[in-house]
């Protein structure tokens, strides 16, 4: 996204000052997330050490994780050949609680352009699992509610609510508020998109959807690397990632084949998130996947994530 900003701003006079300042330059807003949210009266028994008593029930394997009831299979996946092969990653994913479910942010600060790598995000907040999240930093839209705290209310477009109850929902941001939600029992919040699925069926219109109109924006369109929520049942769900923009070993995916993707693998409702080389998936200290065919992170604002026991 970064890149194609200064493609075109760079022999724009002020319009580079502007666009440096608005999708480059750091803005941070709230400093040290971590112990902000532990002092907010919902958040205040979620932390990740909260689970540690369970320690001794952990089981690890290469591609799977379980503790107490909750439960991680991470399995590759490999179609097509020669310059048609896509390789997508799968994390079935079954939650003892939906609240196991965190969201961190980078340099664990909330604001515009402060990026980190998934990996390092991950690291830091003692992930066995992590995906990239909605790069909420690039935009000033969106309702972003993380950890069952508002952080903007900016209803924008479709967006993915997970709720404390286990459930997740497609929602339209235009029509609510974080306030709102957050009383509806809503835990985290992503803005992206589109939906991908409606009652398990694909949803019609979504190779037209552009997340994003601000200066600079490229298409989200095409065959893609992309990452993508899906929900198969209350407090069971899957993270899809499939590298692409590397022939040979991954071509990426359109819209309707990420959509194809998710409902073979029995999903009800599905929701695209950041993709490109923001696309990643983290198990047990580790890339799962190889972003753009060169094992090599971009840096993302925010990501969701299990800690270990």
């Amino acid at each position: 996204m970064i890149s194609a900003v200064l493609a075109v701003t760079l022999s724009a006079g002020g319009a580079a000052a502007w666009a440096l300042d608005r999708f480059v330059i750091p803005h941070a807003e709230i400093t040290n997330v971590s112990e902000y949210e532990a002092s907010q009266a919902e958040t205040t028994t979620t932390s990740d050490e909260t689970s540690a008593d369970t320690s001794a029930s952990a089981v690890l394997t290469d591609t799977s994780y379980t503790s107490g009831d909750t439960g991680i299979t991470v399995s590759t996946v490999t179609t097509g050949s020669g310059d048609d092969t896509v390789t997508y990653y799968v994390a079935d994913v079954v939650l003892d609680d939906a609240t196991t479910l965190k969201s961190a942010f980078a340099e664990d600060t909330y604001g515009e352009n402060i990026t980190e790598t998934t990996s390092a995000i991950a690291e830091d907040h003692n992930a066995i699992f992590a995906i990239n999240g909605d790069y909420y930093g690039f935009r000033d839209t969106g309702i972003v509610i993380r950890n069952g705290v508002v952080y903007r209310d900016e209803g924008a477009r479709q967006g993915l609510a997970f709720y404390k109850d286990g459930s997740v929902k497609v929602y339209d941001e235009t029509t609510t508020t974080a306030d709102q939600l957050v009383a509806d029992g809503v835990w985290n919040t992503l803005s992206f998109g589109p939906s991908l699925l409606d009652s398990g069926e694909i949803a019609s219109g979504i190779e037209d959807v552009e997340v994003d109109t601000n200066f600079g924006n490229h298409s989200i369109q095409g065959e893609q690397p992309r990452t993508a929520v899906g929900v198969i049942d209350r407090n069971h769900l899957v993270f899809v990632v499939v590298d692409g923009r590397s022939p040979g070993y991954s071509a990426g995916v359109t819209m309707t084949d990420l959509a194809q993707i998710m409902k073979d693998l029995g999903a009800t409702t599905a929701y695209n998130i950041d993709g490109g080389g923001s696309s990643t998936m983290y198990f047990d200290g580790s890339l799962v996947n190889n972003p753009l065919g060169d094992n090599k992170e971009r840096g993302t604002s925010d990501i969701l994530y299990i800690a270990q026991s």
